[in-house]
């Protein structure tokens, strides 16, 4: 998926906003920003921000161009200080939703380094936390078995390396859906043949406390009809998180 620079775009859905920051409901498939990784891409979340809000924008995190979902920018300077400060020390709550290839166990967590991505070859620690909220098959033929086993995921990154969920996910041999680099292309084309087109991972829940007035933010992002169209296949609860 991907957006033409010519074609008129719906603005972007505000989860949460005031005087000094917001909380954006990122689709699919649009990148946040201009980097190495555009590819020819023309389109960014962060322009077409800045001008449906007539003012300047400070990404305070990033999400793969795949991923939807909760995103966080501040509305000046000084907030965007302060709320880099509550990231890096690890203050904000982040949610993500994932559908996995197999059955993991009802809970675990990850410890494994991770590089910074291109260009950057030095390994960090990273850890992230899952909860598998729910497991089905489908009629997908798979080392000998008429049917392939799935799981729905709740995730939560505990540092913020370079596509960390899905290279985690890889890592534990539970590739993520429609993940095109560290995914299965059996399974991303079998779930493309039941008329899903897109990574399957969703930013759903972001918490924090307000920089300025101490109060509890909490923003929660709706599936979009890829993604709910992958949990009905399975019938399960579009209200997961």
């Amino acid at each position: 998926m991907s957006f033409a620079s010519d074609s008129p775009l719906p603005p972007i859905a505000l989860l949460y906003q005031d005087a000094h920051l917001a909380v954006v409901d990122k689709p699919a498939g649009l990148m946040v920003h201009d980097s190495g990784l555009a590819r020819g891409e023309e389109v960014f979340l962060a322009d077409l921000l800045r001008a449906q809000l007539d003012r300047p924008i400070f990404l305070i995190h990033r999400l793969d161009r795949a991923t939807s979902g909760c995103l966080l920018v501040a509305l000046d300077r000084d907030t965007a200080s302060v709320l880099g400060q509550g990231f890096m020390s690890r203050e904000v709550e982040k949610d993500y939703l994932a559908v996995c290839r197999g059955w993991p166990e009802a809970e675990f967590t990850i410890h494994h380094a991770l590089d910074g991505g291109p260009g950057k070859p030095e390994k960090k620690p990273a850890m992230t936390g899952f909860v598998r909220l729910a497991s089905g098959e489908l009629d997908v033929p798979s080392g000998g078995f008429e049917t392939s086993r799935y799981a729905l995921l709740r995730a939560r990154p505990h540092t913020g390396r370079f596509r960390q969920i899905r290279r985690h996910l890889k890592h534990a041999f539970h590739p993520l859906i429609g993940d095109t680099s560290h995914g299965e292309g059996r399974h991303n084309r079998a779930f493309r043949m039941r008329g899903v087109h897109r990574m399957l991972l969703h930013a759903r829940r972001l918490a924090f406390l307000h920089p300025h007035t101490g109060a509890r933010i909490e923003a929660l992002a709706p599936l979009d009809a890829q993604f709910m169209r992958a949990l009905d296949l399975f019938g399960w609860d579009h209200d997961a998180r």
